[in-house]
């Protein structure tokens, strides 16, 4: 169940809120951001105290300036890749003045409010770049676990791979073996998230190391960690190559951020996040951090979805957790000295390892979007982020430009002489030739139908098909054009293509005959082709339910009791299918009083109420009744049959009030009647069945519930 976020504008009592939910939950946070901090920065090739400072700014900085509050900021894994490149080519202290430029990127496109536009991205190709990055970090830090040393790209890190496993390392072998072990196993079986599986893990793999006496490589902090700050130092190199630097950090670090943000949301039922407030939060946080000598800070979901967990209510939370990582980095520097870096590898592993989620790749496969996520991965891996970042939008966009030019096309004889062509779908010139292809195969001399599904027409396609027409129709044969829905085709000959969007009708399974079928149907048989429609579009569909209604038989849930008006339609009105209303249709709505004589009203109540236990008695009238205004006109009682129906109906007198006054008045007495019914008073007072009322109104297609006499608008939610 998402937890509901209490801000301090929501709690009065907020310094309450921060003892009691926020400084818990700070202190879980903490535990986790110390690991992850100081095995990004050993991956990302900086000075381990980087990824410390990056944590103290992002939990204060970022956290008191967010638009996200339960949202934690830090060093992220996301970024090593990017980061190990840039210090690569311009050393740690340009790297930081790059850092600090890209926050100030990020400022001004939060103060462009461009916070939303990072939604625009693929998901897919967001997340096939973080596998790839996680499988990079992976490739990288397993040889650190193996005690060797990470090599200059993934492609070096796999082809040496199995020279190092070969090799004789331990100590460091057992100490990050170990440590993956604790932080598979531990969340299986201890659920409190007061001990974080990462700093178990670290945990115990540095005092296996320490009372084993290992040799192995351990943090180094310097020993006044703020007189040895690292000072920016603007790089050396082309302004093309800074600039792409500061904006890859800049973008990365952004979508990562407004990303992690996004899903913070979905873990609880508070304020949603405002992202430009957000995108000013990060960038001020990456000025901040690069200035001070530390890493990139991003939003990272693995920290804030802790944070939540673990009951935080405000923004304290993210702020205290930095304050606790300082006062770390001053009181406990000798303590974090013992860490192997061997288990920062390996929490680094299994971190990187994580960005590859098997359920977003079963998602991606059922929506067909696995190509853009594996292209985006491969080509992170296999060349650098940007590359493997092109390569996925560009597979994106061929897939989306596949999709909107797909079309179905199938082709039937319904009879001899006689040939049914049904194109569903998008028409562009892509696929002109294909449609050129499968109208050949028609034989010639025959009459055709042309039926068009269609959400878009353009030129190329449309001329293709009025070629084809053209010449099929010159050979001797007769081809009729229908549209359903939109009348791209008619447009288009009438040369008005491309101009003001057609005028939406109805789908056929909502419109009436008159607005689907061709005046020929209608003069001969609109029926038939109604059916016709159903059997080819609907019958598929609803086959599989209907199967399961005739061998189960029907259990509705309502007796629907309305007018026989043809413009009524009970299952359109209430949006309900096969097997969900038991209906009574009569002219009026009527419902005679029992024992009036009339029975075969009250045989579908009885068998309704007690054959099939319905649980509500509905009765719908509608505006614009013919029934009412022959009531109103005096014709009930007349010597006729519709008088003696109308006369059942035991309306009191309808003089001096509105016609839609009198249908509702004739809802009302209908229910009074109903609860003449032994069937209905049994089931009212054994509290099994409800009767309620509507009224419809035609023109504006909207319903409205009637009780005690009066009509109220449905609520919509």
């Amino acid at each position: 169940m998402p937890t509901p976020e209490r801000t301090d504008v929501d709690r009065p009592h907020r310094w309450q809120t921060l003892v009691h939910d926020d400084l818990p939950a700070s202190i879980v946070v903490f535990l986790i951001a110390i690991p992850l901090s100081l095995g990004i920065a050993a991956a990302s090739g900086a000075p381990l105290l980087a990824g410390l400072i990056a944590a103290v700014v992002g939990g204060i900085v970022a956290g008191a300036l967010s638009g996200a509050p339960l949202q934690v900021s830090g060093p992220a894994a996301g970024l090593t890749v990017i980061v190990a490149g840039t210090v690569a080519d311009f050393g740690w202290a340009a790297t930081t003045a790059i850092v600090a430029m890209a926050g100030l990127v990020q400022l001004a496109l939060g103060a462009l409010r461009l916070g939303r536009a990072a939604l625009a991205l693929s998901p897919a190709v967001v997340h096939g770049m973080l596998a790839g990055i996680g499988i990079v970090i992976a490739l990288s830090q397993v040889h650190v676990v193996l005690g060797g040393a990470a090599q200059s790209s993934a492609w070096h890190n796999l082809r040496e791979l199995p020279r190092q496993i070969i090799g004789n390392h331990g100590p460091a072998v057992i100490v990050g073996v170990l440590t993956i072990a604790i932080l598979l196993l531990w969340p299986r079986f201890v659920k409190t998230s007061l001990l974080p599986a990462a700093l178990i893990a670290v945990t115990a793999a540095t005092l296996t190391a320490s009372l084993a006496g290992f040799d192995l490589a351990r943090v180094d902090l310097p020993a006044n960690p703020l007189g040895e700050l690292t000072v920016p130092r603007w790089p050396d190199g082309s302004a093309g190559a800074i600039a792409m630097a500061v904006v890859t950090i800049a973008l990365v670090a952004s979508v990562e951020s407004l990303l992690s943000a996004v899903a913070v949301d979905k873990l609880h039922e508070g304020k949603r996040a405002d992202l430009n407030r957000e995108l000013l939060a990060q960038g001020a946080a990456n000025t901040v951090s690069g200035a001070l000598g530390g890493l990139p800070v991003t939003g990272v979901i693995v920290r804030s979805s802790t944070n939540v967990a673990a009951g935080a209510r405000t923004r304290g939370s993210a702020i205290l957790h930095g304050f606790w990582v300082a006062v770390s980095v001053l009181v406990l520097g000798a303590l974090l000295e013992q860490i192997p870096l061997a288990a920062l590898a390996a929490v680094l592993v299994v971190v990187g390892l994580r960005l590859i989620s098997l359920a977003q790749i079963k998602a991606y496969a059922r929506h067909r979007e696995l190509p853009t996520y594996l292209v985006t991965a491969i080509g992170v891996v296999f060349t650098d982020l940007l590359t493997g970042v092109a390569l996925g939008m560009a597979t994106a966009v061929v897939f989306m430009i596949g999709r909107l030019a797909r079309c179905e096309i199938t082709r039937t004889s319904p009879a001899e002489g006689q040939w049914t062509v049904v194109i569903t779908g998008t028409l562009a010139f892509l696929g002109a030739g294909r449609i050129a292809r499968e109208l050949s195969t028609v034989p010639p001399g025959e009459r055709v139908e042309l039926e068009l599904h269609l959400d878009y027409l353009d030129q190329g396609a449309f001329e293709a098909i009025q070629d084809w027409r053209d010449a099929y129709e010159r050979g001797g044969g007769h081809v009729h054009v229908r549209e359903v829905s939109e009348s791209w085709f008619h447009q288009a000959t009438a040369g008005r293509l491309g101009g003001v969007r057609s005028q939406a009708r109805p789908a056929r399974y909502l419109g009436s005959w008159s607005q689907w079928v061709s005046i020929n149907e209608q003069r001969d048989d609109a029926m038939q082709a109604g059916i016709d429609e159903f059997e080819r579009s609907v019958a598929p569909l609803v086959r599989p339910h209907l199967a399961d209604l005739a061998r189960d038989g029907q259990k509705p849930e309502q007796l629907f009791i309305t007018c026989a008006d043809s413009r009524l339609v009970p299952n359109m009105i209430t949006t309900s299918g096969p097997g969900d209303l038991f209906c009574i249709r009569n002219v009026g709505n009527i419902v005679p009083a029992y024992g009036s004589g009339d029975d075969s009203v009250g045989a579908g109540i009885e068998y309704a109420v007690d054959v099939l236990g319905v649980t509500t008695i509905t009765v719908c009238g509608h505006s614009g009744c013919g029934a009412i205004r022959a009531l109103m006109g005096g014709a009930a009682g007349s010597p006729s049959a519709l008088g003696s129906w109308l006369a059942e109906a035991r309306l009191s007198s309808s003089d001096g009030i509105s016609e839609e006054d009198c249908i509702t008045a004739n809802v009302a007495q209908q229910l009074e009647n109903l609860r003449g019914y032994p069937s209905v008073r049994r089931a009212m007072a054994e509290e099994r069945l409800t009767l309620t009322g509507l009224y419809f109104d035609l023109a504006e297609a909207r319903m409205y519930s009637v009780a005690d006499g009066v009509r109220t608008r449905v609520n919509v939610s």
